[in-house]
């Protein structure tokens, strides 16, 4: 007989994506790229259960940017739609436009609650550690969420390689699994999940999330929730409906993520859930 406890479920959160640095109103008409847009995106995607939400900004052009005046407009205007009802996350995602000085100088004026670092471009070789860990180890200290961007497995490697080094912190982390970014045509399958060694996070109770790009992304997130991983979905990996159709919105997205989670008995974190799960030092 399985006991109440044995049958619990971690309880895991659905982070949304609803941009990205590259894609416009040519991909999808309802793909936010003004300040307004990303606020009424916020506020659709929390009622539809999102616990946090990834901004990209953008410039007067609608190009990616990291200037600080964008992020700072962008960050400070979603945050007071949102509240604590939603964690509101910054990327630092070079695009090939910004240097890992520019990507920190960000954080270090907008001192958002949390940001997204890709380890390849804030630590890139063992001479960046030193920066980097003084980079990283201020960013927990002035308790921002820190969430690393893995790639593959050797990123994976990399990341707790640089844990045990204290190069990277052991609180206020949380972790980005991207599924299918440099597969052919970009499209991810549930299959990927298996070269990964992802249940270290669990060992180590770190929490870790998991992206897919291309039309499966529904599947790959359905398969890492029943892993107890946290999943974050949106236009910025995919803007198709698990049955190849256009979506509605990025709402429409979480909605139906949530709806899975209710159907296999998953339980949902909000904002202070999460922030409550994350490492404490």
């Amino acid at each position: 007989m399985v006991t109440e406890s044995e049958f619990d479920r971690e309880r895991i959160a659905i982070i949304v994506a609803p941009n990205g640095a590259r894609k416009t109103k040519q991909d999808h008409p309802r793909l936010p790229m003004t300040i307004e847009e990303m606020v009424t995106e916020a506020l659709e995607c929390q009622s539809a259960g999102a616990a946090m939400i990834h901004l990209h900004a953008r410039d007067s052009k609608g190009n990616h940017s990291l200037e600080i005046e964008d992020n700072l407009n962008i960050y400070h205007t979603v945050k007071k739609a949102v509240g604590d009802k939603m964690l509101v996350q910054l990327t630092t995602e070079a695009v090939g436009m910004y240097t890992a000085q520019q990507q920190m100088a960000l954080i270090k004026v907008v001192k958002p609650e949390a940001a997204s670092f890709a380890l390849r471009e804030l630590i890139p070789e063992t001479d960046s550690e030193s920066q980097g860990a003084e980079f990283f180890h201020w960013v927990a200290e002035q308790g921002i969420l820190s969430q690393i961007i893995l790639y593959d497995q050797a990123d994976i490697e990399r990341f707790f390689l640089l844990r045990e080094k204290g190069v990277l912190p052991k609180y206020h982390q949380h972790g980005l699994v991207v599924l299918g970014r440099y597969h052919k045509a970009q499209q991810s399958s549930p299959w990927d999940l298996r070269s990964l060694k992802l249940e270290r996070f669990v060992e180590e109770k770190i929490r870790c999330a998991v992206c897919a790009f291309g039309a499966k992304e529904q599947d790959c997130l359905t398969s890492a929730m029943l892993l107890g991983l946290d999943v974050r979905i949106g236009f910025e990996n995919n803007h198709l409906s698990a049955n190849g159709e256009v979506a509605k919105n990025n709402a429409a997205q979480v909605q139906r993520l949530r709806t899975i989670s209710e159907m296999l008995n998953i339980p949902l974190c909000d904002a202070s859930a999460l922030w409550e799960a994350i490492e404490a030092p």
